[in-house]
This record gives C-alpha cells, structure tokens and sequence, in this order.
C-alpha cells in the first residue's frame, strides 16, 4: 500500500459519522458526496469507515444500503464497529472514536476538516491535546439556538475557518464577534434528484394509483413539531360524510376528490420514540376512519423516486432544534421540481420565496390544507413552481460548485 503521508500532496482528513450505509443521515450524506466530488490528485482524502464491509471503487449513487463507493484519491480507515441496523442512532462507544483517532492520528494530516457536530468535550479535546499542525475547518450545519449561546459558541467553534450553511448562521455568529466565517450552501447531486416520472413500482408498493394526488411528508415523528398537527389536518379534512355536511357545495374537497388524495408519510424510525409516536398515529387515523388514504414508509432507498412520485411536499416544521438550518428534506425535493409547502420559520427564509414555494403559518393545520387544496386544483401552479424550485437548486445546490468551493479551500488554506 502506498505510504499516502509521504507523498507531497494535501492529505485532508474528513472527520465524521462512520461513512458507510444506510445513507440516511445528513451530514454524512454529505461528507459522501463531497469525498466522491473531489478528484484532484492532490488532495487526498482521508474518510473514517466501519471495519467492514469493504469499500468498492467505481461509480456509485449512495444510496440506502448500496456500497461505498470511492475515486482513487480517497483513502478509507475503518475505526469503527459494522453498522449494526437493529441499533439506530450514534452511540457514545462510537462518538469517543474520533477524539481517540484524532489524538493518535491528527499529526499526519495537512488539514483536518470537522463535519459533526462539536459538543463541549470533543472541542475541549480538539483544542488542547490534538496536534496543532494541521490547519482546520469547521462546517457547522446548525448553531444549535435552543440550547447553545454565544459563550458556547466560543468554546465550541474554534476551527482555522468557519463554513456555515446559511445566510442567517454566518450573520448570527460575526454578531457574536467570530471573523472566519463563511457561507457555503450544502451542494446536492443534480442528477440524481431530478424531475422524472412517476415511478410504476413504487406506485404499485404503495397500492396508488395514476389518478391518485399524492402528498409526502418527509419529515420525524418526535421532531419538528409537526406529526400531531398533520394527524388533527387528516382526521378533520379526509373525513367526509353528506350527511353531517348536506349543504356543502362540491368542490375539490367532494368525497370523490378526498378519495384520490393519498398523504404518505416518508418519516424514518430513528429510535424507540418514532416507533412509538408512528404507532399513535396508525391508531388515531384508523380510529377516524381515513387510514386508507395514508401510506408509510419508514425508510425509503431510494428518494428520489419517492420525491417524484409525489405531487406536493409539506414540511411545516414548528421548530427546527437539532436540525440543519438547510434542510436537505426541502431543497431535494426543489432539484426534483416539486412544490413544496413549508412553515414560515425566520431560518427558512433565505430558501423559502414565493416564486418556488409556498408558506404557511407554522402549526397551522387549516392554512396547510387551503394550500393543499389550493396546489391539487391548479396543476399550472404546480408546475410553474417546480420548474423555479430547480432552477433555483441549480443556482445555489449544485454539489459541484459546492465541492470545487471545498477544492479551493483546501488548496489554500
């Protein structure tokens, strides 16, 4: 094996979540998509993996449960145990790895470049026992608000340069007197989240059909603040009798165009908590009689091809705490030219206009289900807003300019 720390060029260390499948988690979706946009040979990049199984060279689309996939000049090392998929979450017997490899290892590379999110004890030990030879970056997908002050910040942030994901963070934290902070928008694969055909398969797996309009949430159980507000929404509006309503003029919300509306929800089971809510919420709308028109997925292996089988998206979060201020949850459906529906949160406003979405009051089931109805009745609207939501993903998410916006940084860093 070639002694890769011996050659000239760049060795980059990319410190994360073990790289390996699902591929279900944020941050280390991106850390995937960015080792495999990077191919200049001089830069080698350094992934931590699990011990098995392993990596596969060549062409790949990263997703659920497909291999790692790398270019010749990413280098795998496998500090951690194999995923173990009946465990869900990243548990401290993993998270103390990457301090304990840092300790050992961070002397070897040029440039160590931290994707997780900092708690006060890897960024103590970061700061003081780590080697200070190599230069750092920082990518912050979240300043944590809800939990975190600006004192915080101090302690957590402490990196050669800051990369945030939004307008609003890179604002928050120069206000808080931080100097090295840039923006640079979270890039996606074009390619693979593009507008296509709805998917016969995944129709048939999810017993809809070609008349059917199709509502995805893709969104969390326990967070977000949005799963009861949506289950009051489906109970009140799907369930249609006309004989408590004998004067209601027919409309789009007739019994015949509810009977089309199907509402999937494309929510991942994270944790004991999701199974345990996503069982409530069986109960509930099985209790109201509108179970027929609600699909579950759990996860899904393919995303884009549950993307475009919907015809609108809604994530009306209430709250974003412990997400990213970017949501790739919105900005993947845009690349696949869907209208979607969110809530009028201050963090969503830089990527929330009316050219290529909608939004609504946050917890507002009522206004939610006008914008549905709203979306069903006017396909022109729909598409117009599609059409704007790629092209704006194509402006400021393409992973491409997103990798060679890292490229140059390494490079001069």
């Amino acid at each position: 094996m070639p002694d890769f720390y011996a050659m000239s060029n760049k060795n980059i260390l990319l410190a994360t979540r073990p790289l390996t499948p699902p591929w279900d988690e944020a941050s280390k979706n991106f850390a995937y998509f960015l080792a495999k946009s990077i191919t200049d040979p001089e830069l080698r990049l350094h992934i931590l993996t699990t011990y098995s199984p392993s990596p596969a060279r060549g062409e790949g689309r990263g997703e659920v449960g497909a291999p790692l996939i790398l270019s010749d000049n990413v280098i795998p090392h496998p500090i951690y145990p194999a995923n173990d998929e009946n465990h869900a979450g990243f548990p401290l017997s993993q998270k103390i790895r990457i301090p304990l490899y840092l300790l050992a290892h961070g002397h070897e590379y040029d440039i160590i470049h931290y994707l997780f999110t900092p708690t006060k004890l890897n960024a103590f030990i970061t700061k003081h026992f780590v080697s200070k030879k190599p230069k750092t970056i920082q990518t912050i997908a979240t300043l944590r608000e809800d939990i975190l002050t600006p004192a915080d910040w101090q302690e957590l942030f402490f990196a050669d340069q800051l990369v945030v994901y939004s307008d609003y963070s890179k604002n928050k934290l120069e206000k808080a007197g931080f100097k090295n902070v840039q923006r640079v928008y979270p890039g996606i694969d074009l390619e693979k989240y593009s507008p296509r055909p709805k998917d016969p398969e995944a129709m048939h797996s999810l017993n809809i059909a070609p008349e059917d309009f199709v509502i995805l949430h893709n969104g969390e159980y326990t967070r977000l603040g949005a799963t009861d507000m949506l289950v009051a929404m489906l109970v009140k509006h799907l369930h249609f009798s006309p004989s408590s309503e004998p004067n209601l003029t027919p409309t789009l919300s007739s019994a015949q165009e509810r009977g089309k509306l199907k509402f999937i929800f494309g929510n991942r089971l994270k944790n004991d908590a999701d199974k345990k809510k996503k069982a409530e919420v069986v109960e509930r709308l099985t209790q109201a009689g509108v179970i027929d028109s609600v699909r579950f997925t759990d996860t899904w292996k393919d995303m884009p091809t549950l993307y475009n089988l919907a015809d609108v998206i809604v994530f009306p979060a209430g709250d974003m705490k412990g997400k990213f201020d970017i949501p790739l949850a919105i900005i993947e459906p845009y690349a696949c030219a869907k209208p979607v529906i969110l809530s009028d949160l201050e963090i969503f406003r830089e990527f929330s206009k009316p050219e290529f979405s909608v939004t609504i009051p946050a917890g507002d089931g009522e206004k939610l289900w006008q914008a549905i109805e709203d979306l069903q009745a006017d396909e022109a609207k729909r598409k117009i807003l599609g059409v704007n939501a790629r092209l704006f993903t194509e402006q400021f998410f393409n992973l491409e300019m997103t990798a060679k916006d890292y490229e140059n940084r390494y490079k001069t860093i």
